[in-house]
């Protein structure tokens, strides 16, 4: 690895900034320490913030030269609420809170960079640090954009990053196209006539008319849709009924849907709407049928992702590179800045867990898992991708 050598120096107090921001994890919209924390220490290096762009996100602007051209990095910095299981020193103190995604990491890699860009200053240019509230479900992203974000900073193009659990520590993965999924869900209440469990025919049974449409839907996955064409319907809630001898009046039916194109998506959205209710009419019944449309498709633009590519391959040496990264069906909304500006997104590998100190949970050290924790040994491998990353796109003249 070719990694920047001040920032090498200065993984310790990385390391700090990264548990101390584990130690108090903050969900979407309520990153108020967060981004106090973050702009109190852009502030210290002589850094220019503007807040509140997206609510509790902010911009770090790092100029330098004459040249006109920019670009923006950005780390994510809200927690997921649910309880985490470690017991090390810097474990969550606040119950149901926990960094279980390495936002905190991502948020301290940023970091890193910035201390280096803003002391060294070797690119002509400006860079925008761009740290985002409510990644997880709250579109932070797209309401950074609602704020003006690229208006207000304009930028040609937009970089992210994320630690990615099982791919070897220190490796770069990424693929260009579709990267993640678009993440959407449906809520659909099929509403029936009650009755007596003995007298089912005095009722319209709204259980068997949600799962003939259950059934239907995955007709849509096999039959309907292109073989080709990448796609989850996944059922994962059905709620109906309270007692044994009852035929409820309604019964619901609540999931998820996963593509990487938004025609595959308006497919199975018409199609699961015209089959549910058919099938409810059929019976003489009646479906409320809700479908929500949370993140897009996360699209990597080609000329970005091959230069970010020879960026990671200068920084981590080639055999750590992984072009050719299998898409996953989970879901990012930095998708929304990639509608609106060329960019990348790429995985870093956070490794299985054994970078872990004593207190651990007995858990998979996996995204979403109360037994996570960010690996710090990324933590100036990151901030130095970021460095080079700047210095390559805006070169000194």
């Amino acid at each position: 690895m070719k990694l920047v050598e001040p920032i090498i120096a200065f993984q310790s107090a990385l390391q700090q900034i990264r548990r101390d921001l584990h130690a108090h994890p903050e969900l979407s919209y309520e990153e108020v320490r967060t981004s106090d924390a973050v702009a109190a220490k852009l502030a210290e290096w002589g850094i220019p913030v503007v807040r509140n762009i997206g609510i509790t996100g902010l911009v770090g602007i790092i100029k330098n030269g004459t040249s006109p051209r920019a670009i923006g990095l950005r780390a994510d910095m809200d927690a997921l609420p649910m309880q985490e299981v470690n017991t090390f020193a810097h474990a969550s103190r606040h119950p149901g809170k926990m960094h279980a995604c390495g936002h905190d990491g991502h948020t301290a890699m940023l970091l890193g960079a910035a201390y280096h860009l803003a002391r060294q200053r070797d690119f002509d240019g400006t860079v925008y640090l761009v740290f985002q509230p409510a990644e997880e479900g709250g579109a932070g992203a797209r309401k950074m954009i609602e704020d003006g974000l690229f208006e207000r900073f304009p930028m040609e193009a937009i970089y992210g990053m994320h630690n990615w659990p099982g791919y070897a520590a220190g490796t770069m993965n990424v693929c260009e196209g579709p990267m993640m999924a678009s993440s959407n869900e449906f809520h659909v209440t099929v509403r029936g006539k009650g009755a007596h469990a003995a007298q089912p025919h005095n009722g319209i049974d709204p259980v068997m008319i949600a799962v003939h449409i259950a059934q239907a839907w995955q007709t849509i996955i096999t039959r309907n849709k292109s073989p080709l064409d990448t796609a989850v319907l996944s059922i994962t809630q059905i709620h109906a009924g309270s007692a044994t001898n009852v035929i409820p009046d309604t019964a619901q039916l609540v999931g998820t849907v996963r593509t990487f194109t938004t025609p595959v998506l308006d497919l199975i959205e018409r199609r699961m709407r015209a089959l549910a209710e058919g099938i409810a009419a059929s019976f003489d019944a009646e479906v409320d049928f809700q479908f929500k449309r949370n993140y897009p498709p996360l699209i990597n633009h080609a000329n970005e992702t091959r230069f970010a590519a020879g960026v990671m391959k200068a920084v981590v040496g080639e055999d750590k590179v992984n072009t050719n990264v299998e898409p996953t069906m989970g879901a990012e909304d930095f998708a929304f800045f990639l509608q609106e500006k060329p960019g990348c997104y790429i995985f870093i590998g956070n490794g299985e867990g054994d970078h872990r100190e004593g207190g651990h949970g007995l858990g998979p050290c996996v995204l979403h898992n109360g037994s996570y924790d960010f690996n710090d040994n990324l933590l100036p491998v990151g901030a130095s991708f970021w460095v080079r990353l700047v210095e390559t796109a805006l070169p000194l003249r």
